[in-house]
């Protein structure tokens, strides 16, 4: 805390500097611009192919609008080293009611950098936001075609896929700075030449160097900042709907007791704010809605569970991403995770076939097993599902084993009580922005995939 308010006295401005839209014989790139007064200043590059640029009436004031935006959400990267108390967007304009919706996106998306920092702040005064732009005017004629999903490279994004193959002629893949699971799950799934693959600057060395400092660091609502590149993109691709895969579970608090949400702009929250958003302000025929919200992250595993083709390609391990191709580390929150809910469906052969290795038998797991069961005071910091399909999920498996259990399994069975609530897995989240056919689809692979599996409910 002292660090924090240490940093906002001292560098008190933050300015949104500029952004430019400039083109190469291939790309259209997006460049923005900050300066933290009196310290150092950023840039970040966003590049699209000229090749998938398809809309043929592009808006220019629109572009920009829409390329400013992308901006106002990569500060964050930026502003959070020093938390400044102003943010001086020289750019661009904003009125009061998008400062505030800012604001809010902001504060809650940040939630988990202040926890972990230390750092107590309120929604009305944590930063003030000043805009010096002038007011941009554009045309609204816009009418899209197509579906644009959203590919993450885990299970989540390929039951998007296997939901919408019979749409396949309507669909095209979007992918950001793509790695080796993203494209094997293009290429498995049949989408390689219907892709669109953006390239995003990481992030500018000079904070890294920062942080080296001592200034601060943490996360942010990364799904935001996909989000405005994702309507970016499908403007300029010409598509319809924006197709995410974000389950009902991402709503669930990360720390016991708060809002505090390590998957806030994962939220249905956010998935409306920024639907009613764009609505109100770009007013163009884009929605952005997730196929998946009407499920939970159990659901989904017994879905992913049938699509055998992609078991081997899969990954969504934040730390095995790092290795070049992607792995599952074995180690993590996410492993842990990703295996637990997924193995009433595939325990034990098919799931060590993935990871390598049995991960219930691995003793160094235990307290990352009870903190994912929400027998600790906070989950993982990490996209996992509730508590209550955690413990749903390991029920059934120990009560189909019945004995020989492995260690995490028998820990459990010795200190907690099974938890059969078959709503986890029957059950229909009616809080979603989904609208028809999209809907009668996944409605009809669900009671497919609860007949299939009837034999595991129990009660």
């Amino acid at each position: 805390m002292d660090k924090y308010l240490e940093l906002r006295e001292k560098y008190q401005n933050f300015i949104y500097d500029k952004y430019e839209i400039s083109e190469t014989d291939y790309e259209l790139v997006i460049h923005n611009h900050y300066i933290i007064e009196n310290l150092e200043d950023f840039n970040t590059y966003l590049r699209i192919s000229k090749n998938d640029i398809i809309n043929k009436n592009i808006d220019k004031n629109l572009l920009s609008y829409l390329a400013f935006h992308v901006g106002m959400i990569e500060l964050l990267s930026y502003w959070k080293c020093t938390c400044s108390k102003n943010i001086i967007v020289k750019c661009g304009y904003l009125d009061q009611d998008q400062i505030n919706w800012f604001k809010k996106l902001y504060y809650n998306g940040l939630g988990e950098f202040f926890y972990i920092n230390k750092i107590s702040a309120e929604m009305d005064n944590f930063v003030n936001i000043e805009c010096l732009g002038e007011k941009l005017t554009f045309t609204n004629d816009y009418q899209g075609n197509g579906n644009l999903i959203t590919i993450g490279g885990g299970k989540d994004s390929i039951v998007a896929l296997e939901l919408l193959k019979d749409l396949y002629e309507e669909n095209t893949c979007f992918v950001m700075n793509p790695k080796s699971a993203h494209e094997d799950t293009i290429r498995v799934a049949g989408y390689e030449n219907k892709a669109i693959r953006i390239k995003r600057t990481y992030i500018d060395p000079k904070i890294i160097e920062l942080n080296k400092k001592g200034f601060l660091n943490g996360h942010t609502p990364f799904s935001s900042l996909l989000a405005f590149i994702a309507y970016l993109s499908a403007y300029l691709t010409g598509r319809k709907n924006i197709i995410l895969s974000n389950e009902g579970s991402a709503n669930e608090a990360t720390v016991i007791g708060t809002n505090i949400n390590h998957q806030y702009s994962k939220t249905y929250e956010f998935e409306l704010d920024f639907y009613n958003y764009t609505k109100k302000y770009f007013n163009i025929d884009i929605k952005y809605f997730s196929i998946l919200r009407c499920l939970t992250e159990f659901q989904i595993g017994m879905l992913f569970s049938s699509y055998e083709k992609y078991h081997k390609v899969f990954k969504s391990c934040n730390v095995g991403s790092k290795e070049n191709p992607w792995i599952w580390c074995g180690h993590c929150p996410k492993c842990l995770f990703v295996y637990t809910i997924l193995s009433p469906f595939l325990y034990k052969d098919k799931l060590i076939d993935i990871f390598g290795k049995d991960l219930f038998e691995d003793k160094e797991l235990l307290n990352t097993f009870i903190e994912l069961l929400g027998y600790s005071d906070k989950k993982p910091f990490e996209c996992v599902g509730t508590y209550s399909e955690v413990r749903y999920a390991v029920s059934l498996v120990i009560n189909e084993l019945k004995d020989n259990l492995p260690y995490l399994l028998q820990y459990y069975k010795d200190n907690y009580n099974l938890e059969f609530n078959n709503e986890i897995m029957t059950g229909f989240n009616n809080k979603h922005n989904i609208s028809e056919p999209f809907l009668s689809i996944v409605k009809g692979e669900l009671e497919k995939n609860v007949s299939k599996n009837h034999s595991k409910i129990k009660g």
